[in-house]
């Protein structure tokens, strides 16, 4: 089978995405997506997304997510920026959309060359001593470094990741240094990929989130630099925790091929 396929990325946060509504995909197949995002055997990329047929009333299409390892995993805030973007070139929607992910429905909007999603609810931080803990989609460690350019992120970040209390099922690790007012520099290790990321769009709003809750900013706008561009996370603080929470930033299509599976 010849597949069609489009490349995609989000402050260097990468993704195949196919369209799927045909349903020419088997969701099942996990060896072929970790195949195509393989960067030495495959196409190469973070992750793989596929846009499938609505099934909710309101909804314009459906996003399905799979990491590097072509295993289904929770949201990707980067992933679904661009798949809107995809939607928006298909012409499936214009400049607003509504889409269910694997944690339920998003709306987004597409304003001056830029993706503004609006991401889950989070009502619980956990604080620890040297890091806290959030869900933001997917779940993320976040803690503050000093000198993170020259942080060892990939070894830093494994081994959190696969130590206690995450094991198994692991976490994202995200390790944070604050630049000046409301901008902050971000540095993620993702499981799935099992690597360092230039950006991570659920990470960057775990961050954000997190810099507020410890009194780090007190802005309800939060500048995220990632090693893959700039990011924006909006929100609103209530008493039983963030909502109205938006991860804004560029989305852009690198280019579209074909490949034999």
């Amino acid at each position: 089978m010849i597949l069609t396929f489009y490349k995609y990325q989000g402050t260097g946060n990468d993704f195949v995405i196919i369209d799927n509504r045909d349903g020419i995909v088997s969701k099942n197949n996990t060896k072929l997506f970790a195949r195509l995002c393989d960067r030495k055997f495959g196409i190469g990329a973070d992750g793989l997304m596929l846009l499938e047929q609505p099934q909710n009333d309101g909804d314009d299409f459906v996003m399905v997510y799979f990491n590097a390892d072509g295993n289904e995993s929770s949201m990707c805030g980067n992933g679904g920026r661009c798949l809107v973007a995809f939607a928006a070139f298909l012409g499936i929607v214009e400049d607003k959309a509504t889409f269910t992910a694997i944690d339920g429905k998003h709306h987004a909007e597409i304003k001056d060359g830029l993706v503004r999603l609006q991401m889950q609810d989070v009502q619980e931080i956990e604080k620890y001593e040297s890091h806290l803990f959030l869900d933001t989609g997917s779940p993320h460690h976040v803690t503050m470094v000093e000198r993170l350019a020259e942080f060892d992120v990939q070894n830093m970040g494994r081994s959190i990741r696969n130590g206690a209390p995450y094991f198994e099922s692991g976490s994202n690790v995200n390790f944070v240094e604050k630049k000046n007012g409301n901008l902050f520099a971000v540095r993620t290790y993702e499981r799935g990929v099992e690597d360092e990321t230039l950006s991570c769009g659920t990470g960057v709003t775990a961050v954000a989130l997190s810099m507020h809750a410890t009194q780090q900013v007190d802005q309800e706008e939060v500048d995220i630099d990632t090693p893959g561009g700039a990011l924006k996370v909006t929100f609103k603080p209530t008493p039983e925790g963030y909502k109205d929470i938006f991860l804004i930033g560029p989305a852009e299509q690198v280019f579209k091929g074909e490949i034999e599976c």
